[in-house]
């Protein structure tokens, strides 16, 4: 038995046989040009570059049908690397001075930017080396007539072994096929790592040398907890670890029982769980996992993949199929549009912006002269759709009361349009806005006004209360939903809404998190939306919870120092109880 020591990225046990991937490569030997050789290789070079992107945007567009932001937001970054100058156009650059092929340019700029990168001493930017290398092996693919085809059905589940894995292929692992994965570089932050605790996978990274030792065949046992791989080990070592797996099953098992239960704490006090979905097909999680609805549509991803804006009435069967999957008596929250930032629209034809996620984005570009009649045909479809079941609308990232009341200007148009022409829809639908932006959190007493409910977008609060970007590991650190700064925007937010008998739901990651929920619960929130994955576990924690203690634990949370303070203190009194 060989023993291996890496880097715990994701938690579990997977004992299985190994699949070593192979290398994906193209050949980067240099050619010289003749001078009418060169433009046509340009154009060849980009005619792959945008089957690439192609590529990319339906993996991002996927991965966010599912609920993986992390891996949609991780292909966000390769589209962009796609777009640089300095890389892409840096490639052009030197096929034109030099007159060399397509491969030999790509592979020494890649190469050059990967060995600036790999020498700072910073770990987010090193481990972007898996970014160049992923986006340039499949740059590179293409120009070989090579493809990337790695093949991901298996007769049992596998633990996949490489160098490295590729977020184009990890966003494809399916814990039905794939049990784990140990690759030799990468740490924590690393892509692999975080799409592997998305998922659920066991995984350890940074084993080094271990794709070069292992064969496809050998019998490995991943222990996520402690970051060890071990290679064909003997019988009794197998037998602990199938003992320590089957206990993690059954604890992840004791969650059915809450299926068909509400939402309840130990006092009575009656929550709502609901799930995010970005397609009509996810409604039917609502049943799977025994929701009470969906707290958000994204309804951006109807709008991407494609040369132009979807019909009212497509847009119409597409909200209409999703209230009728969820279930007629079900709350079906339809976000409108909300595109910018990291999520973009050819056919919109989006500048440019330095700094996009303060921008031009969400209910800003749908207010805009240019896009005021796509914005109504998506009221008007949403309208449509409300007749079907218990549909509420929402604006995202509203900031100021002129914005909402603007909004709403064009609801009513939407609504007259719909009349002259005879269409039926709920005119008692709820409207309510996203408050993701600090602006509108401190101004909620006026918006709770002026709305049936707020939904708080803590994935954007967070990041414009802490002034860190989201998709930025360099400051990952300040990603802290439990910072008092954040908590005392929400407790803000929910006593100005209820102070005007309104209700207030949570759609960010946050909504999900075992250590965020008692305080949730102690400040008042109603609806809690989350990934369908953490709906049984959010219920089984709730039902073990008093709201009257929550109340005075939330209190006292928000006069501490900091998220670690608070999530050590949540942790202690949920221990003592």
């Amino acid at each position: 038995m060989n023993e291996w020591k890496g880097i715990a990225a994701s938690t579990g046990y997977a004992l299985g046989k190994a699949y070593v991937l192979p290398e994906i490569s193209y050949d980067p030997s240099k050619r010289q040009l003749n001078a009418d050789e060169v433009e046509p290789e340009i154009r060849r070079f980009n005619e792959m570059v945008s089957l690439a992107a192609g590529d990319i945007r339906k993996l991002q567009e996927s991965a966010a049908a599912e609920n993986r932001d992390v891996q949609a937001a991780i292909f966000a970054t390769h589209l962009s690397l796609l777009r640089d100058p300095e890389y892409i156009g840096e490639v052009t650059q030197r096929m034109q001075e030099e007159a060399i092929n397509a491969e030999a340019a790509l592979s020494e700029v890649t190469a050059e930017l990967m060995d600036v990168f790999a020498a700072m001493d910073n770990d987010y930017l090193k481990e972007r080396c898996s970014d160049l290398r992923d986006v340039s092996a499949r740059i590179g693919a293409y120009l070989s007539g090579n493809g990337m085809a790695v093949p991901m059905e298996f007769p049992e589940p596998v633990i996949m072994i490489g160098m490295d894995l590729a977020p184009s292929l990890t966003a494809k692992l399916q814990p039905s096929q794939v049990a784990g994965f140990a690759v030799d570089i990468g740490g924590k932050t690393s892509h692999s790592a975080i799409i592997a605790r998305s998922l659920g996978i066991p995984a350890v990274v940074g084993v080094v040398g271990i794709s070069s030792c292992v064969q496809t065949g050998d019998f490995l046992i991943v222990d996520g907890h402690q970051g060890i791989i071990l290679v064909n080990p003997p019988d009794e070592v197998q037998d602990t670890y199938r003992v320590l797996q089957l206990a993690e099953t059954v604890r992840l098992a004791q969650y059915d029982r809450f299926r068909e239960l509400s939402t309840v704490t130990a006092d009575g006090h009656r929550v709502q769980l609901a799930i995010n979905i970005a397609n009509p097909q996810d409604a039917l999680a609502v049943s799977k996992v025994g929701a009470e609805g969906i707290g958000l549509y994204r309804t951006e991803f109807l709008f991407m993949d494609r040369d132009r804006m979807p019909s009212e009435d497509e847009q119409y069967a597409a909200y209409k199929a999703a209230v009728l999957a969820s279930g007629a008596e079900h709350p079906v929250i339809i976000r409108t549009l909300d595109v910018g930032g990291d999520k973009e629209i050819a056919y919109l034809q989006q500048a440019k912006e330095s700094n996009p996620f303060l921008g031009y984005r969400a209910i800003r570009l749908c207010l805009g002269e240019e896009n005021k009649a796509m914005f109504l045909t998506q009221l008007r479809a949403i309208l449509r759709a409300s007749q079907h079941g218990n549909v509420k609308l929402m604006y995202p990232m509203i900031t100021t009361l002129q914005e909402l009341r603007a909004a709403n200007r064009l609801l009513a148009e939407a609504k007259a349009e719909l009349r002259a022409q005879g269409e039926s829809y709920n005119d008692q639908m709820e409207v309510g806005i996203m408050i993701e932006v600090p602006a509108a959190a401190l101004i909620a007493d006026q918006l709770a006004k002026e709305v049936d409910f707020f939904s708080i977008g803590t994935n954007d609060l967070v990041q414009y209360t802490m002034a860190a970007d989201r998709m930025n590991e360099q400051v990952a650190y300040l990603t802290q939903p439990l910072h008092p700064a954040v908590l005392r925007l929400i407790d803000l937010v929910i006593r100005a809404a209820h102070g005007q008998g309104k209700w207030v739901g949570m759609c960010g990651e946050m909504a999900g998190h075992p250590d965020a929920i008692p305080v949730l619960l102690g400040l008042g929130l109603d609806e809690f939306s989350m990934s369908p994955a953490a709906v049984l576990p959010a219920r089984e924690l709730i039902a073990g919870l008093k709201r009257e203690a929550m109340a005075k634990l939330a209190q006292e949370v928000l006069q501490l120092e900091s998220a670690e303070d608070i999530e050590n203190y949540v942790r202690a009194a949920l221990h003592a109880r």
